[in-house]
């Protein structure tokens, strides 16, 4: 089985109009939310064995809020393509992933994020597919299990969703 963890990036702040897309930091919801997000992954042993990170600078103040509290034992690779990906890049990049990885978390963005979501599950929770598809908000989580050996094995319509967390279901 491959676990394929989906992590958009956590509320960005639009403060500073003057800012490219790229550069844009994290709002102060962003900042409370990925810590939230970090300790539901922990407490839920959700850990992976790696994270693929747009190296976007929401992306990446998301993935620095989020790192500490996994125990500092998930390594992270920034990949440019991730920033605001194709749903056909994320499968490419997903399938490319080492057998030794059972389980990655993608850390990136909308639309292609959700995009990919949606055509990679075939099923799961009706409660979560339908909150999925009606909207993947910032810092909004989906857990994918593929019933599969290796990575490139991965393809469109095999998920199951095992679950779809939003900020906003997690207390404090």
């Amino acid at each position: 089985m491959r676990r394929l963890l989906l992590l958009r990036h956590a509320k960005s702040s639009w403060d500073d109009a003057s800012l490219d897309d790229f550069e844009r930091p994290l709002a102060a919801r962003g900042r409370n939310d990925a810590p939230r997000m970090a300790r539901y992954l922990w407490e839920n042993d959700l850990l992976p064995d790696v994270a693929l990170c747009s190296p976007a600078r929401r992306a990446a103040e998301t993935w620095e809020a989020v790192a500490p509290l996994l125990g500092g034992r998930v390594p992270v690779e920034y990949d440019r393509s991730l920033y605001m990906a194709a749903p056909s890049t994320l499968l490419r990049l997903v399938q490319s992933q080492p057998l030794e990885h059972s389980s990655v978390l993608v850390l990136g963005h909308n639309p292609g994020l959700e995009e990919a979501a949606c055509r990679l599950v075939v099923d799961g929770s009706e409660r979560d597919l339908e909150r999925m598809t009606l909207k993947y908000p910032t810092c909004a989580l989906a857990v994918i299990d593929f019933p599969c050996e290796l990575w490139g094995e991965v393809d469109w319509g095999q998920g199951r969703l095992q679950r779809f967390v939003r900020p906003r279901d997690l207390n404090g």
